[in-house]
């Protein structure tokens, strides 16, 4: 068995009192593609600050990429993950090919008098042209769609070829034709980077891609279930963790759904 990814054992994180993630365990292997729900004020944020080394628990230990959180530099390592939010604030003005070269440097923009290598040029040129966005790599910012941003925003968290990849919400402010074209370039970063290991945060089930093998379920902080997919996101777990009964399928493309218990069965 591959070493972990990704080890949280026992986590705690406190603040004011009040413990936002309670002792909280799993496991991420290369290769995984983890889904992790759970209502408002679950810990699910709480808990991807400390997976993308942004953070520390109060008890308990976290190893990242096989390095533990307080005991390695925190700002290197972060150079190793791939952090996916739709809420990053990026410098308006910049081209589709300059976003994705600020992953290099981990910031809103350029720095001056800073320039790529040869081979991270490359490497940012064959990423926007593998994420569909090579008639679009001189668009600025500003002008481009909500769903050629996210797309952007997956190239620049690959540029630096991490092995793991934190997706914190993508598809949010997306419409249905952008979220599924998303959903299917994530679809196509699962067979050109098969080792690489994600974490999906999402509300909704629906926006959870098929290929998704594992997840984590949380509530006031705990893990309500974890692991394989098909034992975790059960209609039993997710209401459980939602406090309303909610009616859980899989369908034949491998997609979810989930609908208030008595609607469907109407």
């Amino acid at each position: 068995m591959t070493a972990p990814v990704l080890s949280v054992c026992g986590v705690s994180v406190v603040r004011q009192g009040r413990a936002l993630v309670d002792r909280v365990d799993f496991t991420v292997r290369a290769g995984e593609q983890w889904a992790v729900l759970g209502p408002n004020g679950a810990g699910k944020s709480t808990l991807l600050g400390l997976c993308g080394a942004r953070s520390h628990p109060t008890t308990g230990t976290v190893d990242v990429l096989g390095h533990r959180l307080g005991r390695v530099d925190m700002r290197s390592l972060r150079t190793r993950i791939g952090h996916v939010d739709p809420r990053t604030r990026i410098d308006p003005w910049l081209a589709v090919r300059d976003v994705v070269l600020t992953g290099l440097v981990a910031g809103a923009g350029l720095p001056k008098r800073w320039s790529p290598g040869d081979d991270e040029a490359r490497e940012a040129d064959r990423l926007v042209a593998t994420l569909g966005l090579h008639e679009r790599a001189t668009a600025a910012w500003e002008v481009l769609s909500q769903g050629e941003r996210g797309r952007t925003l997956i190239a620049r968290a690959l540029v630096t070829d991490p092995a793991l990849l934190l997706l914190d919400e993508p598809t949010t402010g997306l419409d249905l034709a952008a979220r599924e074209i998303l959903l299917g370039v994530l679809g196509e970063l699962r067979t050109i980077r098969p080792e690489l290991a994600s974490l999906q945060v999402t509300h909704h089930l629906e926006e959870l891609p098929a290929f998704t093998d594992h997840a984590l379920v949380l509530a006031r902080g705990m893990v309500v279930a974890a692991g394989p997919v098909d034992d975790v996101l059960t209609s039993e777990v997710v209401s459980e963790a939602f406090e309303y009964p909610i009616a859980v399928a899989r369908h034949a493309n491998g997609r979810w759904s989930a609908a208030g218990a008595a609607a469907a069965l109407a």
